[in-house]
């Protein structure tokens, strides 16, 4: 058989515009030290950096989330292979939950859950930090590493001092790019915050024991419908459809709708299918919602205001929820069946949704 290269990356991925840029294919390269391939510009696929260097071992091929190629694999090892557990992924148990630290509520997205388990299992030496997604502007993300609770606070949220920077600044995206982060030689036991391509493609190569995926100690995805591109086209667009302007937003947050909260104290719910224009190419062909491959699952979808959606999928995850809310740091709702059916109801249309609107993607491809 032949091995996929880069090369076949670049053809297959790169040029139809969905390569989700999550860093993964560089991550490895580069953690070899080879310095092959790597971003030569900032919210775009990466790109050759020394050709000749490459040992076209295929591995960036078997990694990226746009492929697929070790779906059967992942599938049979995080528990659901079988047509039923489709499209939530397999479910430990599901909760609705809110942290009780205030600063964690107060600046955390939802109820702050995240953020609580994050900093609970850095106070415990579980691991030595996080790889988080910092907030620069209502729609610019960097990557980062955070190691205790004051850095996680300062990543959270969207500050009110923060400037957008419209002049200066060509490109706004909501995804970020962070697993270049795992090369970080310092931070050997880390949690990664991510999105269900950067989980997905961490899940394949510790399927394949590559570097540097061992420094991961446990996987926490976040419910991702689409992410947002926004060039200064779009801005203004954006500004005039919804009469927004982007200085005035202090907040983004998603449910069942892109939340807006603005300066005034006001929010706007602005339809997914109002945001098509802004939808970044490659969101359009990934049918992932819930995060199936994480350990565990966070989104607001499903749970109260100042609640978080919770879904644990392994035993570490499950392990972790349930010392999380021993030790109280985190609390529950008290959810019976029917609740917690209405939830899995609920995230099931979401997700259902995102996999018809990538066949029809699909569809509409082949009919052209």
């Amino acid at each position: 058989m032949t091995i996929k290269t880069f090369n076949d990356l670049i053809e297959e991925v790169h040029k139809p515009g969905i390569c989700q840029e999550c860093g993964g294919c560089v991550s490895f390269c580069n953690a070899l030290e080879n310095e092959v391939i790597g971003f030569k510009k900032p919210n775009s696929p990466p790109e050759y950096l020394n050709k000749e260097k490459c040992l076209e071992c295929g591995i960036c091929y078997l990694i990226c989330p746009q492929t697929h190629v070790l779906d059967e694999d992942l599938n049979a090892t995080y528990n659901f292979s079988d047509f039923h557990s489709m499209p939530l992924g397999f479910i430990k148990s599901i909760y609705s939950c809110q942290a009780t630290d205030n600063d964690f509520l107060k600046h955390g997205t939802d109820g702050g859950v995240v953020n609580s388990i994050i900093n609970y299992l850095i106070e415990r030496k579980v691991i030595q930090g996080a790889i988080v997604a910092k907030t620069k502007t209502p729609f610019s993300r960097e990557a980062t590493i955070v190691k205790n609770k004051k850095e996680l606070i300062a990543a959270s949220g969207i500050k009110l001092d923060v400037s957008p920077q419209l002049d200066s600044v060509q490109k706004f995206y909501t995804y970020t790019s962070s697993l270049p982060k795992l090369r970080n030689h310092k931070v050997k036991k880390l949690a990664l915050v991510g999105t269900p391509c950067q989980i997905y493609t961490v899940r394949c190569m510790q399927s394949l024991g590559i570097i540097p995926s061992e420094n991961i100690e446990i996987c926490l995805g976040l419910f991702c419908y689409e992410n947002f591109f926004f060039d200064k086209e779009k801005v203004e667009k954006f500004e005039n459809d919804f009469k927004i302007k982007i200085k005035n937003i202090i907040k983004l947050n998603i449910k069942e709708d892109l939340i807006v909260k603005l300066k005034d104290n006001k929010t706007i719910h602005i339809p997914f299918n109002k945001l098509n224009d802004y939808m970044r190419q490659a969101c359009s062909v990934c049918t992932d919602f819930t995060n199936i491959y994480a350990d565990i699952s966070f989104g607001g979808l499903g749970s109260p205001e100042k609640f978080t959606t919770v879904i644990t999928r392994t035993k570490k995850g499950e392990d972790i929820v349930n010392k999380a809310l021993k030790s109280g740091i985190i609390r529950s709702l008290k959810l019976n069946s029917y609740d917690k059916d209405k939830i899995k109801d609920k995230i099931s249309q979401f997700s259902l949704s995102k996999v018809k609107r990538t066949e029809q993607k699909i569809n509409n491809k082949l009919v052209k």
